[in-house]
């Protein structure tokens, strides 16, 4: 399992470990509950250091990225940034990412345990152009702050930068002391959200500092699991747990963010094309509130019925606190999704009522 690079500062806190895609992460600290409240009431600081992190460098790096990936990358300006996925040749996800434009190259930020995968297929393609792939991971943490007052969060640091407003936007801060970082818009949760990226020579000051500012706004630290939480119920889907290589960017709800209809070629855009032309998907991701009182949550994959017949089945499942409800996402077929359908869910604890809702989960 890959460490975090703060993995001692953690510990002395009280953070529990976990793990994802071979890289650690900290669960949650001693008071779990107060993780999701602070991420929905005030600000939350989380390390985030354990997803990936690949800049594309050289000359042709946009040109290049931009034949790779299903988003308009040509068409971003330093500072800018977007979603986008990378697909094979029939259009199924091999990855999401959030592409950042910076002075000199393009950071790539995704899922742990998908370094080696990205690198090796976009490498693939590099021909004549110039451009190079390199992991930043050991050079670069990624620190978070989520919440309705992380913007505060953010100017309690004290940086001398302007916060980027634009979605995906980014700001670049040079400190005598603490080096070259740069900051991110970007909500993870539903709520307003900055990413900061930070050398890993400095990334425990820095975090010391994130948590004291989120903590002056009333929040705390937090782990993995109030993220995740919070992801859910803002109905976000995650690639590998609600999408993966055998999904289309259309079944899992992301095409509206992630695909451009205006740019030109890249790697899968026929399948993508063809499907919006001449019809929708088989299946579709679809909000799920789950039966008031479960012995246990639904696992991922177990089945939904409809009349008998198999439907769809569950990606993502959790109990919220802040809405009171067991909640999930899941895909159902075409005929079976709309809002308002209930359906039955077979699990291991037995079998139970469940009904489509619109996205995001409300109380």
């Amino acid at each position: 399992m890959s460490p975090l690079p703060l993995h001692e500062l953690h510990a002395a806190i009280g953070g529990v470990f976990g793990e994802l895609n071979g890289a650690e992460l900290v669960a949650h600290y001693a008071d779990p509950p107060a993780e999701g409240i602070a991420l929905h009431a005030t600000a939350a600081a989380l390390d985030l250091s354990f997803r990936s992190r690949v800049c594309v460098l050289g000359a042709d790096r946009v040109k290049f990225l931009n034949g790779q990936v299903t988003n308009h990358v040509a068409a971003l300006k330093t500072g800018g940034g977007c979603y986008a996925t990378l697909v094979t040749a029939k259009g199924k996800v091999q990855s999401d990412l959030n592409i950042f434009a910076l002075a000199d190259e393009l950071l790539l930020d995704f899922e742990p345990g998908r370094t080696r995968l990205v690198t090796e297929r976009l490498e693939k393609y590099v021909i004549a152009d110039d451009a190079q792939l390199v992991d930043v991971a050991p050079h670069y943490g990624l620190l978070s702050v989520q919440g309705p007052r992380a913007a505060d969060v953010v100017v309690r640091l004290g940086l001398e930068m302007e916060l980027p407003k634009i979605l995906r936007a980014v700001a670049t801060i040079t400190d005598p002391t603490l080096g070259v970082l740069y900051l991110m818009n970007l909500p993870r949760a539903g709520a307003p959200g900055f990413d900061l990226y930070v050398p890993v020579a400095a990334l425990g000051a820095v975090f010391d500092k994130l948590i004291a500012a989120t903590k002056a706004v009333g929040g705390c630290a937090s782990g993995w699991q109030a993220l995740e939480t919070a992801r859910i119920e803002a109905g976000i889907p995650r690639f590998g747990a609600d999408f993966d290589e055998t999904n289309l960017p259309s079944e899992a709800g992301i095409e509206a963010t992630a695909v451009s209809y205006t740019k030109g070629c890249y790697i899968g855009q026929e399948v993508i094309a063809r499907l919006r032309t001449y019809g929708n998907v088989a299946r579709a991701l679809r909000g799920l509130r789950l039966a008031e009182s479960l012995p246990a949550l639904p696992a991922r994959g177990d089945k939904l019925f409809k009349d008998g017949k198999e439907v769809g089945h569950v990606t993502s499942a959790v109990a919220s606190p802040a809405l009171h409800a067991n909640l999930a996402l899941g895909y159902v077929r075409r005929e079976a999704n709309q809002i308002g359908t209930e359906l039955t869910l077979r699990a291991s604890a037995g079998e139970s009522v469940v009904r489509i809702v619109a996205l995001p989960f409300r109380g």
